[in-house]
């Protein structure tokens, strides 16, 4: 029996492959429902390339995230792939969690802003992470349960200016942050991993997911992007996830788990060419949303929420060029100063909503 799966998010870079993988494991998977923001004409190309009506679609800029909640629960899916970009994938997520439904998590928001609001809503195995690095420690820990789980190494390729001081980041712009060395990624995302955010927001997600402290998991530089994250065990095993930066290799794994099926293409690595692979530490006093997300992620409650919503509207705000490459890192400390009181346990969906919508306020105000 093909499993059914609704794909949130699917005219973005995560969605576009999700279908790549979808349409070759055609006798495996069918596609009954899509989701996007506003790139109407992609989405109506997409559906009906799979056969799909306008009562399986929606375009949430037009019909509403309620329409989106309704899609989740017309369509009856197996699997829903939430790739929406930001914590607008929230709500989409806790409705999938709440259906019963597999949830392969590709918008990692939803744990940020969420955390333990959403993890205690998820039975074991029924959130299925896509990001690369939480696929590959998902995976790693197949080998061994979590009890005897020690630490976690979370890579990261450093993006395009690893290596460079604060004084040579001072007058970048958003086209030059928008190359990555070694995966193709939307703007959102691409930016993240230029100021190491999206690294900081990883750890946050990582901690939820696993379970693990913050002080067990450590950022481990690998520009070459080859090593995905390792995961180290008590005995002193460590075990680790090796492949080529391609995200149709962990959305593929979510669709098939606990099964493997073959790759969309021939993703295989010749192991006997690699010379090193340059492994080391992130620089936190250049990179400090690194350092703020660990900060926010040690206070807990409602700061991640802030973390995020400070960072994505000045994400945006730089992809317009209306503020350089460091703004982004300071609105971020701005945002959480000015909101210390409000770090407060989490209660609500409501409550982080609400102070989502207030810290963007704010950063506005300041960009």
């Amino acid at each position: 029996m093909k499993k059914r799966i609704l794909i949130l998010g699917s005219t973005g870079s995560i969605g576009t492959q999700a279908l790549e993988v979808a349409a070759t494991h055609s006798d495996k998977l069918q596609v009954v429902g899509l989701a996007a923001h506003s790139s109407s004409g992609t989405l109506n190309t997409q559906a009906q390339q799979f056969g799909l009506d306008d009562s399986a679609c929606c375009l949430t800029a037009r019909d509403g995230m309620d329409a989106l909640i309704s899609l989740i629960e017309a369509t009856q899916p197996d699997i829903v792939l939430n790739a929406l970009v930001g914590s607008a994938g929230l709500r989409a997520t806790v409705t999938t969690l709440q259906a019963g439904l597999t949830l392969a998590l590709a918008n990692k928001e939803s744990l940020i802003v969420g955390g333990e609001l959403v993890t205690e809503l998820a039975t074991q195995n029924q959130m299925l992470p896509v990001d690369s690095e939480h696929s590959a420690i998902f995976q790693c820990l197949q080998s061994g349960n979590s009890a005897a789980l020690k630490a976690i190494w979370l890579t990261a390729s450093g993006g395009p200016f690893r290596g460079k001081t604060r004084e040579q980041l001072a007058d970048v712009r958003a086209a030059d942050a928008l190359a990555h060395p070694t995966w193709s990624m939307g703007p959102k995302i691409t930016v993240d991993s230029a100021t190491l955010m999206n690294k900081g927001l990883e750890v946050i997600e990582a901690h939820h997911l696993f379970g693990t402290s913050y002080d067990d998991i450590t950022v481990l530089l690998q520009p070459r992007s080859l090593i995905h994250s390792m995961v180290e065990f008590v005995d002193g095993s460590t075990i680790g996830h090796l492949g080529i930066a391609d995200m149709r290799v962990p959305i593929q794994y979510a669709f098939s788990y606990p099964e493997r099926w073959p790759a969309v293409a021939d993703l295989s690595v010749d192991y006997r060419e690699l010379a090193g692979l340059e492994l080391g530490a992130p620089d936190t006093d250049t990179f400090g949303c690194l350092r703020l997300a660990f900060q926010a992620g040690r206070s807990g409650g409602t700061a991640p929420c802030i973390l995020n919503a400070a960072n994505e509207v000045a994400v945006a705000a730089f992809l317009k060029d209306q503020i350089v490459f460091l703004d982004i890192e300071a609105c971020v400390a701005n945002a959480l100063d000015h909101f210390a009181s409000k770090i407060l346990p989490l209660e609500s969906i409501e409550q982080v909503e609400e102070l989502d919508a207030q810290v963007r306020s704010f950063v506005d105000s300041i960009v």
